[in-house]
């Protein structure tokens, strides 16, 4: 009884799969132009902002890092502009902001992905469906052609149709799969971006909070440094006082 209602369901015909796989592969490449531009409007020379953001933190201009950081379009560079207005409070606190930042970045990253990612891995069995369902209509028709032979040839040019389901099943998802690759990579390379310019930030910090400054070394030579270390101490540098000794 309910093998005989799926049949009539089935003879219902096959065409409303090609219609939703079309519409399926519409929004599949809308979602995919419009990431397109997103990440092409927020691409940048990241190589070039992390020197200048060097420079700026080796003149210890804070200002002029925070400038650079605020007028750039890279996502990259919103999230070390987090970082860096939490900076008083010490790298965990900028880390925790950075990781705050990224959790907010991250939805709009991958806005549209789940639903590549979807079409990707279920676009193929919706064409197959569309498939079963032309093979069981064609299948249908031959019991009721019998022996007549000119409508065997129709039979078969309906279980030809029907496979084109399937073609255009894998034609929604082969791109589909290819663009959510393609994001996720990208996302990856945004979030490296993003912890690198942090590095750099927390790194400065650090190197304040020790009196250093950034980016340059003690330049005097080692006899130099030893006499200085002489006057300031009564020892030689590198030497260890005893205890007791002298007294």
């Amino acid at each position: 009884m309910i093998v005989e209602r799926l049949l009539k369901v089935a003879l219902l015909g096959s065409s409303w799969v090609l219609y939703l796989l079309l519409t399926l592969s519409v929004l599949s490449f809308s979602t995919m132009f419009e990431r397109y531009l997103y990440f092409k409007r927020h691409s940048v020379d990241f190589d070039a902002l992390r020197k200048q953001l060097r420079k700026h933190l080796q003149d210890e201009d804070l200002a002029g890092a925070e400038k650079l950081l605020a007028g750039s379009k890279a996502i990259e560079a919103r999230v070390a502009l987090e970082a860096l207005r939490w900076s008083s409070g010490g790298p965990g606190a900028m880390t925790d902001a950075v990781d705050s930042e990224l959790s907010r970045v991250k939805t709009e990253l991958e806005r549209g992905s789940n639903l590549l990612g979807t079409l990707g891995n279920n676009a193929p069995f919706v064409g197959l469906l569309g498939t079963v369902l032309g093979v069981i209509i064609s299948f249908h028709a031959l019991g009721d052609a019998g022996q007549n032979t000119q409508a065997m040839g129709g039979v078969m040019a309906g279980i030809a149709e029907a496979l084109v389901a399937t073609g255009v099943g894998l034609f929604v998802a082969l791109p589909a799969v290819v663009a959510y690759n393609v994001i996720q990579k990208r996302i990856g390379e945004i979030e490296s971006g993003a912890l690198s310019l942090t590095k750099l930030l927390t790194a400065y910090v650090r190197a304040a909070n020790h009196g250093a400054h950034v980016g340059e070394a003690d330049s005097r030579d080692e006899p130099a440094r030893a006499r200085e270390s002489f006057e300031e101490t009564g020892a030689p540098s590198g030497s260890i006082k005893l205890a007791g000794a002298g007294e």
